[in-house]
């Protein structure tokens, strides 16, 4: 029996796990991927690695991808801030289920399951307090806000496979962005986006391929087992100066109007209401979630990935902005998009965050 390293990544078509296969085939691994029938696979094609078709509900389909597999990625999830409770409940339970299965009858050596700093949900910390990953989980969560609960789910039934590894990744952004840029940009572009608050707070906001990286020193690193990782920005941008980037590299002007935390947060409430009482299926205009991930200042500590993997993010905002940007007006709906240089005119230090 062949005893070569090979890497399984869930969710390759997303994101996360797409940054997770670029950076493994640079580093020479093989590397195997389990996706659904339908997927675009032209990015992981073009990447040289072994492309399982399934469904990571099918337990024999996750049986077939974990075999031989020495380290397992699961970055696949129900990515959105809406959604029926059902749809997260399935995605957090089966699949995960089905992947921890997978790992004991194929013998993995590691599982590094990709979580999020959601889990946490709205815990009380003072002004100059940071929430590390002794931090306890599930606090306060919002009605309706399901997202996090089924990561924190998802985490409960990773526990149950010893050599298993969590990291906590925050609000993502880069190539390949199908959630967020596409729906940012748009915005912009019908100047209908406004600063939420006094767009004073620093956002944490990463570069996904500074995550990847993270989460590859976390699957490798021996005493990683059984630990969990913060592995996002501590605030290395403001979100008044990063929405001047974005509309400078557009051309377009400056968002000047502000809607107060509060009020954003209260019109986001109404708007799920008003989509629950009527058992719409389209999400609201704006939720909760979104309001927060904009306007809150961030509160997290990277310390003990940086400590403790050596890890910290390399791509600054200005080149990850770049980058995204490019990629975003290569597809061809938005080819008619123009872009230039994005400029930022203050960023906090980006190895340590904000109080560096």
């Amino acid at each position: 029996m062949s005893t070569a390293k090979i890497s399984l990544v869930t969710g390759a078509t997303g994101q996360l796990g797409s940054h997770i296969v670029e950076q493994l085939r640079l580093g020479g691994e093989t590397v195997r991927v389990l996706v659904r029938a339908g997927r675009d696979l032209a990015f992981l094609q073009s990447q040289g690695v072994e492309i399982v078709e399934g469904d990571l509900h099918d337990p024999e389909a996750v049986k077939r991808a974990a075999d031989g597999a020495t380290i397992v990625y699961n970055a696949a999830a129900k990515v959105s801030d809406w959604g029926p409770w059902s749809e997260f409940e399935k995605e957090a339970v089966t699949s995960t289920t089905n992947v921890v299965n997978a790992c004991k009858s194929a013998g993995v050596q590691r599982l590094l399951h990709v979580s999020s700093i959601s889990v946490y949900g709205h815990p009380s910390v003072g002004p100059d307090e940071r929430i590390t990953e002794a931090t306890p989980l599930g606090q306060n969560f919002w009605m309706w806000d399901y997202y996090p609960q089924a990561k924190l789910i998802s985490e409960n039934i990773v526990r149950d496979y010893a050599d298993a590894t969590i990291v906590r990744p925050s609000w993502l952004y880069g190539p390949r962005d199908r959630i967020t840029i596409p729906r940012v940009i748009p915005a912009l572009l019908a100047q209908r986006a406004p600063i939420i608050g006094d767009g004073q707070n620093y956002l944490n906001i990463i570069y996904a391929g500074d995550v990847a990286a993270g989460i590859i020193l976390a699957a490798n690193h021996p005493d990683a087992k059984g630990q969990a990782y913060n592995i996002c920005s501590e605030g290395e941008v403001k979100q008044v100066d990063l929405l001047n980037a974005l509309t400078d590299a557009l051309s377009l002007p400056r968002v000047t109007s502000h809607v107060p935390y509060w009020l954003a947060l209260q019109w986001a409430f109404l708007n799920e209401l008003w989509k629950t009482i009527i058992f719409s299926s389209s999400p609201p205009t704006i939720t909760r979630r979104a309001v927060y991930l904009i306007g809150r200042s961030t509160q997290y500590s990277t310390q003990k990935a940086r400590t403790q993997l050596g890890w910290k993010p390399q791509v600054n905002i200005i080149e990850g902005i770049r980058r995204t940007l490019e990629w975003f007006v290569s597809l061809p709906e938005n080819k008619h998009i123009q872009i230039k240089a994005p400029v930022l005119e203050s960023t906090a230090p980006l190895a340590t965050g904000k109080e560096a």
